[in-house]
């Protein structure tokens, strides 16, 4: 199945002059859903075992979670800062537009697990860095970001320094 054919395209939001990717009419399709979490899934490397798939606030918990099912993994969501109710571990980061701060639970992540982590789409690369940092800070070992798309000219997955797959390139 095509992914390319559920992602709409919504001009000047949210703000003139960026062309946003609206993954919702894919979301609303049951068999394109499924088929792309299946792809998805195929971008992991065969021959490791995932132990937490990591999943980025808010769009990443929606295909994040269904990837962790089907892997047998547990989910670990990572929010903005002051969405979670235990203790928390931070990164602070810098957007194109200021800064940001993301957390995760102290306890989501043991040493040696291996980690996937998943978002909609990698732009820059700011965000899915400093999750990449989270994890490694809790002694996980990211073995790949994946993504539905991957915004090339803004050149992110340099930024990662581990491997980074998506499904759809613009």
């Amino acid at each position: 199945m095509n992914i390319q054919d559920y992602i709409r395209d919504i001009p000047d939001f949210p703000k003139p002059g960026i062309l946003f990717k609206d993954i919702t009419p894919l979301l609303a399709d049951h068999k394109a859903l499924v088929s792309c979490v299946g792809q998805l899934v195929d971008l992991i490397p065969k021959d490791v075992k995932i132990d937490k798939v990591v999943g980025i606030e808010a769009r990443g918990f929606i295909m994040g979670s269904m990837i962790a099912e089907r892997l047998e993994a547990g989910f670990i969501p990572v929010r903005k800062k002051g969405k979670l109710p235990y203790d928390v571990h931070s990164k602070s980061y810098n957007l194109e537009y200021g800064d940001d701060s993301l957390e995760i639970h102290v306890d989501a992540i043991k040493a040696g697990e291996n980690v996937l982590i998943h978002d909609d789409v990698l732009a820059t690369g700011g965000t899915a860095k400093a999750v990449c940092e989270l994890v490694e800070e809790l002694g996980g070992v990211v073995v790949q970001c994946n993504f539905i798309m991957e915004l090339s000219f803004l050149n992110g997955s340099a930024k990662l320094g581990t491997p980074a797959s998506a499904l759809l390139k613009y």
